[in-house]
């Protein structure tokens, strides 16, 4: 530091001196608290139609066996200490077989609490409503509070986010805040943030690790070649994502599963809706069965409509190819739609990259982004009510219908411990206390103590069995020694004679 001019001192009022230059002070970091009110009340208020919409369903026994009370069962396994396992699968069935999602283990404290089929239901609501949060503040940084709400708004009641949370529970719910976090943090130039937030995908599924590598691929084409670290970062990410795929669906799934390998690649072999086999096969599927039948484009147009297609002109849309390309090379015919929750990853990826776009239109100078979206907000609009969120308008979602007490006071009846086949909507009601499995499911361990029975579902929600296949068994249980224990408003329950 330079000395004052001679003489400067003792001009100066007394107990004042020269003032030390000071450091060029560094960037504020961004911190969760400097987060606006009103978007935490924002996703609040999402987790709130979140949350209710999910737990009504649940309650008018319209939850499943697939998938909330397999879930319900792996949580109760990791709440007690043990190696998930579900019996809806088969009796002892070992999950990390089935699927590699060992995040589940973090829902064992709150199982433990409260061992209910409905704290996953509550634990899904709040991650996906925790994903609002840094897409909004993202939104807000770069393009204004309105453009943030119009985007939070959009994106909490897309139609994946509805279809997912309006089905069960799911794993997936816990890549939703993750890929929402990464993808902001790429778009705002934080490259080694983006990267720690994608690597945890690698737990929450087998086949994210993809999506971690096109995460890692994109940070490197952001980095360019002149920042070589980001460069760096990108590459590492993108090996490591790759690793873990391949780990889990070569190594641990197979090591687990009772059959000894990984039992979804026959998806890619044909599945229930596609045979044949051979290289023409697979190069069919590669080409022209992308893109038929034509559920698999429209379930495409689907994606990105949200986002006006904008999210096109992004390279973060890059980032949904992974799940585009398996859902589509799938033989599954459920894969190729809209239902499910199978679209709940694509709609962080779909937005960041519509936030992308909208930044780099500003940025570019380009005008239009009022314009983009208010078009967002009516396709939202034109949309919501063909999915599940809509329910919750509906006066049936709010009725109550008796036979709900009477299934829960002969559900009472089975005490805590037991082995019991139970209906579809039953089955996530008694997973937390007995040992459940499927009524007619031909995987279920055979000869239960007990059996439940709702005989009056609705056709089109009937599975496994139809109403006569239902009859007929029911006739032969009774046959082989089971006794009515009650049957009352079309439930029927059977107990073993000892």
């Amino acid at each position: 530091m330079h000395a004052p001019p001679a003489g400067t001192a003792a001009t100066l009022p007394p107990q004042q001196s020269v003032p030390a230059a000071q450091p060029a002070a560094e960037p504020a970091r961004e911190s969760p608290y400097a987060t606006p009110w009103w978007i935490w009340a924002l996703a609040g208020g999402l987790f709130f139609l979140y949350m209710t919409l999910s737990l009504r369903t649940h309650q008018r026994l319209l939850s499943h066996s697939y998938d909330l009370g397999i879930f319900d069962q792996v949580v109760r396994s990791y709440a007690a200490g043990r190696l998930p396992v579900s019996e809806l699968k088969a009796p002892d069935f070992p999950i990390l077989g089935d699927h590699f999602s060992p995040v589940l283990a973090l829902l064992a404290p709150l199982y433990r609490l409260w061992p209910s089929a409905q704290t996953l239901l509550v634990a899904q609501a709040a991650l996906v409503a925790a994903s609002v949060l840094p897409l909004t503040r993202w939104a807000h940084r770069t393009l204004g509070a309105r453009a943030a709400v119009v985007t939070g708004l959009c994106y909490g009641l897309s139609w994946g986010i509805a279809s997912g949370v309006g089905f069960d529970f799911h794993e997936v719910a816990f890549a939703v805040p993750l890929l929402a976090c990464s993808l902001a943090a790429l778009g705002s130039g934080r490259l080694r943030a983006a990267a720690w937030w994608a690597l945890p995908l690698v737990l929450v599924k087998e086949d994210l690790g993809l999506t971690v590598a096109a995460i890692g691929l994109v940070i490197v084409r952001r980095a360019g070649r002149g920042d070589r670290a980001g460069r760096r970062t990108g590459a590492a990410l993108a090996l490591a994502g790759a690793a873990g795929t391949l780990l889990a669906t070569v190594v641990v799934l197979p090591a687990f599963n009772p059959g000894g390998a990984y039992a979804y690649l026959s998806y890619l072999g044909g599945g229930d809706a596609q045979g044949g086999g051979g290289f023409g096969d697979l190069l069919r599927k590669a080409t022209v069965g992308m893109v038929t039948p034509e559920t698999k484009v429209s379930t495409l147009v689907l994606v990105l409509a949200p986002s006006l297609f904008l999210a096109l002109r992004s390279p973060l849309v890059c980032v949904a190819l992974p799940t585009l390309l398996w859902r589509f090379a799938s033989g599954n015919s459920a894969h190729w739609g809209t239902g499910y929750h199978y679209s709940l990853v694509l709609m962080p990826i779909v937005f960041a990259a519509f936030v992308d776009a909208l930044v780099r239109r500003r940025a570019s100078g380009a005008a239009g982004a009022r314009r983009h979206l208010i078009g967002a907000a009516a396709m939202c609009v034109v949309l919501l009510p063909a999915f599940s969120l809509w329910r919750l308008a509906e006066p049936a979602t709010w009725r109550t219908d008796p036979r709900i007490a009477v299934a829960h006071r002969l559900m009472d009846m089975i005490p805590d411990g037991a082995t019991v086949q139970a209906s579809d909507g039953l089955v996530p009601h008694l997973t937390q206390r007995t040992s459940t499995s499927l009524y007619g499911w031909p995987d279920s361990r055979p000869d239960p103590e007990w059996i439940i029975v709702d005989t009056t579902v609705a056709p089109e929600r009937r599975w496994p069995l139809s109403a006569q296949q239902e009859l007929i068994a029911l006739d032969g249980a009774r046959a082989q020694g089971y006794r009515t224990a009650a049957q009352e408003n079309g439930f029927v329950l059977l107990n073993r004679r000892s």
